[in-house]
């Protein structure tokens, strides 16, 4: 089973301590990168949820959203004094530098970030029980999504396998005539140099030459052994793209050499159909992990 580097996951949620919502999105990336945005007096979990997913995941940009409040936190108010009578004196003093006689008002000075501070008394433990169960039933969501995806993205990568499978037949098929080309392709040259004084030993020999050097079977075996493979790999590992990404590479190399062996138009038109179908399943393995 694949899954797509891209999913969904949303929940709202009210706890006995917390009321919000959850999301999780996620998009392509070679690497895995996790981040996390939240309210600030809950940022002692972010590790704890970057951990949890990045035990889950392994590749993807993902994007979790934590907005919340708080419905059972109590909440300590703080002030600083000496800030707040720095404000005031500096007040009074542009007061009396542009001619104006009325003093600072309380809700200039609180206007002054950093006079009053508040801070959540939260039990992390406790906030934690609760966010882990969010993201427990979030995270399933998102990976659902992820692996209807994925199962949409095997169907196409295996339609375009089916493509190269049936293109390698043909070219195994045309081989014998390849070969056959290449001995009428000697004649007719020996007979242009020599009329009818061939011999045939050296006819022979310069076609077993010539085999030597542009006979295809050996690719053909090589790229059938590679198809076999990449069906297994697909099959058996849920994190695939890699190892299928390296066996398009030597299958591409493969299905090359037999394009530049090949004086047969039959097989260049096959090779060219072979290249787009490994092309469009080495955009695909972009999308899964």
């Amino acid at each position: 089973m694949i899954r797509s580097m891209t999913g969904f996951g949303h929940k709202e949620f009210s706890t006995g301590l917390l009321q919000g919502s959850l999301e999780i999105k996620s998009w392509n990336n070679r690497y895995l990168d996790i981040s996390v945005s939240g309210p600030a007096w809950l940022s002692v979990l972010e590790p704890k949820i970057r951990d949890y997913v990045a035990g889950r995941v392994t590749h993807g940009k993902i994007e979790i959203g934590l907005r919340a409040r708080s419905l059972d936190v109590p909440v300590r108010a703080s002030v600083d004094a000496e800030a707040a009578r720095a404000v005031s004196q500096a007040l009074r003093e542009l007061a009396q530098a542009a001619g104006i006689s009325e003093g600072p008002r309380l809700s200039d000075i609180v206007a002054v970030e950093g006079i009053l501070g508040f801070e959540r008394e939260l039990d992390a433990e406790a906030a934690w029980r609760e966010i882990s169960t969010v993201l427990d039933s979030v995270f399933r969501s998102f990976d659902a999504s992820r692996i209807a995806e994925g199962a949409e993205l095997e169907r196409d990568i295996l339609a375009s396998l089916s493509r190269i499978e049936s293109g390698r037949e043909s070219i195994a098929a045309q081989a014998p005539s390849l070969e056959e080309s290449l001995r009428k392709q000697v004649r007719e040259r020996f007979a242009e140099l020599l009329g009818s004084a061939i011999d045939e030993s050296r006819v022979l020999a310069e076609v077993a030459s010539l085999l030597m050097k542009y006979t295809i079977n050996e690719e053909i075996v090589r790229l059938g052994a590679h198809l076999v493979s990449f069906r297994r790999i697909l099959a058996e590992q849920a994190t695939p793209a890699k190892k299928l990404d390296f066996l398009c590479q030597e299958m591409n190399r493969e299905v090359n050499t037999i394009g530049s062996k090949s004086t047969l138009l039959s097989v260049s038109e096959s090779v060219v159909e072979l290249k787009d179908a490994l092309e469009n399943i080495r955009e695909q393995l972009r999308n899964i992990e």
